[in-house]
């Protein structure tokens, strides 16, 4: 830090009483429309307490302020070029028919009872094919939603069953972004990560299953839609084939061979358009008064569902809703979320604010209970106040790898923890980047979804069960003698040194 003095710990909890109170008091103000702007204000409030703290009471400049938001807004492009792409490809997708196509056959196909668990297990299986929840969520996951819809479940519980399903695959997923960010900044294999993994994770998803299979059971879905109307209709509209499917598997085996998701998604895209002036010769009937004839004037039928609204008009007001599709303008509201959150994140950031919470939690290590619980809550904190998943693991993961160490224990304890409490709450917060995408991709606000998200609820607690047991968590004599042997050989003059914080 160039600063002269880092603020106190009650100074630096400020901000983040500020806060969760303004998100309190705009919720209760705003209810249902709190994501559509004012959640944005109620960051940058926050952002500029943080900075007139600093300014004023610790005579910190401006610009180290300017440069924070620069540098976290920076980090958060290609987040933001992703969720673009997959606003283009969703309304690319729709407009071909593939989206359509899902629903089609899912309604036909699956049984309502095991719907919810299905589309857990589905979504599970194609994110760990994939090893992105995101990619999931915005294609099948659409799909999927779309199908709920039809059959009349509440959008919360199917929302929370794709996310719930996703996010395990994300988590158990060798191809996953996270994952191996987890194992790395841990200093452990892969593999012996997701092996260690599995002791919390599968007992997650077990109960998770469990859940909506029971629910599936027990409970009728509400609405009053014919399936097989729905279906009919769909099928007198659109033009069905399983052609459309080479699509969407094209992009899945793209995301199988490690292509960039910025690369998949935008050949997604292009496929999608191609698709509709393939597959749909007839959708600009639906949209126009006056059918298009020439490819040209189809053409723009098909960009414009990449970019903007296009609702067709089908002549059912519920396959009307299903099929309405917003392009990448219906993610500009998540991009402005996102930006706000990230100057919030930055203004956290450079005050040293976000230094001196850490080193409190650090402090607070003391029994494995303590230590897992510690990092759970760092990882959590980190996901509430940058509103980014990967400094949720990467800040954690650098800062307490040191102390596992000379507590001796193995560092898939340490990615373990990084994943069951940064990965998957990430998605819960309304304005961290994937709660913000999630929630847009499928239509359905954070709040609505959260508590139907077993599996990302359950996954931090049975971290915490699992360390307050000591299940499979063993001190190790030889870890603790490397770790010293290792401090001693970069620092010899000390016998101990401080726990490095980099941020």
């Amino acid at each position: 830090m160039n600063n002269k003095v880092l603020p106190s710990f009650k100074i630096s909890l400020i901000p983040i009483i500020s806060l969760v109170s303004l998100l309190i008091f705009n919720v209760s103000i705003f209810g249902d429309e709190a994501l559509d702007g004012s959640i944005q204000i109620v960051l940058l409030l926050a952002s500029a307490i943080t900075c007139a703290i600093s300014i004023i009471k610790y005579k910190y400049r401006w610009e180290k302020f300017e440069k924070g938001f620069i540098r976290n807004i920076a980090n958060s492009i290609p987040a933001i070029l992703v969720l673009l792409l997959i606003g283009a490809m969703a309304g690319t997708w729709m407009m071909s028919g593939i989206i359509p196509g899902m629903i089609y056959y899912g309604v036909k196909i699956i049984n309502p009872t095991i719907f919810l668990a299905t589309a857990c297990l589905v979504s599970a299986i194609i994110s760990v094919c994939t090893g992105s929840s995101w990619t999931t969520i915005a294609t099948i996951g659409v799909g999927l939603i779309g199908i709920g819809k039809a059959l009349g479940f509440d959008t919360g519980w199917v929302a929370g069953a794709i996310i719930s399903g996703a996010y395990f695959g994300d988590k158990v997923s060798p191809l996953s972004e996270t994952t191996n960010m987890a194992a790395t900044t841990a200093g452990t294999n892969i593999f012996s990560h997701i092996r260690y993994m599995m002791i919390t994770t599968v007992p997650s998803f077990v109960i998770t299953l469990i859940i909506f299979l029971v629910y599936g059971f027990f409970v009728t879905p509400h609405g009053d839609v014919n399936a097989a109307e729905l279906s009919n209709l769909i099928d007198q509209k659109y033009n069905i084939t399983p052609f459309l499917f080479i699509i969407p598997v094209i992009v899945m085996i793209l995301i199988a061979r490690k292509i960039p998701a910025i690369i998949v998604l935008f050949i997604g895209t292009v496929l999608g358009l191609i698709g509709v002036l393939v597959f749909q010769p007839n959708i600009s009937s639906m949209i126009n008064e006056t059918p298009l004839n020439t490819i040209s004037e189809k053409l723009v039928i098909a960009i414009k569902s990449a970019y903007g609204p296009i609702s067709p008009e089908t002549g059912d007001a519920m396959l009307n809703s299903l099929v309405s599709t917003k392009g990448m303008s219906g993610m500009l509201n998540t991009v402005w979320l996102i930006i706000c959150a990230m100057c919030f994140g930055g203004a956290l950031e450079a005050s040293g604010m976000l230094e001196v919470l850490t080193r409190k939690m650090v402090s607070m290590m003391k029994s494995t209970f303590s230590t897992v619980a510690s990092t759970s809550a760092a990882c959590l904190f980190l996901n509430f106040s940058t509103g980014d998943q990967y400094i949720s693991i990467l800040i954690p993961g650098r800062m307490f790898s040191s102390i596992y160490q000379k507590k001796g224990y193995r560092p898939e304890l340490l990615s373990r923890t990084l994943e069951d409490s940064a990965t998957v709450t990430s998605v819960l917060i309304p304005w961290n980047s994937c709660g913000m995408a999630q929630s847009s991709v499928l239509g359905v606000a954070t709040l609505t979804y959260l508590p139907f998200c077993f599996f990302n609820i359950l996954s931090p607690i049975m971290t915490l069960l699992v360390a307050a047991t000591k299940f499979k968590i063993v001190e190790s004599k030889e870890i603790m003698a490397k770790a010293a042997a290792d401090e001693l050989a970069a620092n010899p003059i000390a016998e101990t040194s401080n726990v490095d914080l980099i941020i």
